[in-house]
């Protein structure tokens, strides 16, 4: 027999601000329990340096997570040059240093052209990527090195926000990316170009899909209202469980449309995108999950969520 799980059967998606040294799991394991929620997970990981907008899913919402996890990302980051550490960001030691005194601005300006658009990154040894069931960042800390393959990234912005000249020179950038993007292997790579090593010393996630980081909660405010048993305040703040979906075009069902797509059976819409991924609702507005449209212009369900009574 399967454990029932402890807490509350709440659905919906809280936008975290995520605090500056603890794991992505740990800020929601803290959540969950501040919630009492029965279920729920996070939308890709964020190194415990950096803070920003972290999506967590609740109860029914955890069914579309991968959507925020495959959405594009923004993110804020100080890169120091002239120091290269093993971990790619100051949580590490530094293994190499190089005076940056005569790194400037136009210098830095010129290496970052290199890097936008369509590039290939080696992901870093210290990551969550997995090889034989083992995640690469503990065989980095028993001293392993492992092959990785490049793989492609998009880099859509890379902007020069401020720049400080020095011996450990410090870049200032604004970065908009595809999934799987590790910003620390990006400043390594620019350091790499500019002659110099570089590393993250500070990150910060500013949007994750179609969600800003100020709209973001912070860890402190979900602790105040706990504390003062503000339980329908903390509710309020869990967006819908479609929200990460809002660039997937909506198709309405009748209640008969609605029966069968919840038996699993495909359905006809009049006036349906002819493809793709679709939000599957009620005319009178209720969300039942994600559907498809097969090549016969009817929508099949993919993921259906189960609507709670009472």
């Amino acid at each position: 027999m399967a454990r029932r799980r402890k807490g509350r059967h709440i659905d919906g998606i809280l936008l975290l601000d995520k605090p500056q040294g603890v794991s992505s799991n740990h800020a929601l394991q803290a959540v969950k329990r501040l919630f009492f929620a029965a279920k729920a997970g996070h939308t890709g990981s964020l190194d415990p340096i950096a803070t920003g907008v972290l999506p967590l899913c609740f109860g029914e919402a955890t069914k579309f997570s991968r959507f925020l996890l495959d959405a594009d990302k923004a993110y804020t980051s100080t890169f120091v040059l002239g120091a290269q550490t093993d971990t790619g960001d100051s949580e590490g030691s530094i293994v190499e240093s190089r005076d940056a005194s005569h790194i400037s601005a136009a210098a830095v300006e010129q290496v970052l052209a290199q890097f936008r658009g369509e590039i290939e990154q080696v992901p870093p040894m210290y990551s969550a990527l997995k090889r034989d069931g083992q995640p690469l960042y503990k065989l980095a800390r028993a001293g392993q090195v492992v092959e990785r393959k490049p793989r492609p990234v998009v880099i859509t912005e890379l902007e020069l926000l401020a720049f400080r000249a020095g011996e450990q020179a410090q870049v200032d950038v604004h970065i908009a990316c595809s999934k799987g993007t590790y910003i620390r292997t990006l400043a390594e790579d620019i350091g790499k170009v500019l002659g110099c090593g570089a590393h993250v010393s500070a990150l910060r996630r500013t949007k994750a899909g179609p969600f800003s980081a100020s709209l973001a909660v912070s860890m402190t405010t979900l602790e105040s209202l706990k504390q003062n048993e503000a339980h329908t305040e903390m509710d309020a703040l869990l967006l819908p469980a479609d929200a990460a979906l809002g660039n997937l075009p909506m198709v309405q069902l009748t209640e008969s449309g609605g029966f069968y797509i919840r038996q699993g059976q495909p359905v006809r819409v009049p006036n349906s995108p002819c493809s793709g991924m679709v939000r599957v609702g009620l005319e009178s507005g209720e969300f039942l999950g994600v559907g498809e449209i097969l090549d016969d212009g009817r929508v099949a369900p993919r993921r259906l969520i189960v609507s709670r009574q009472g």
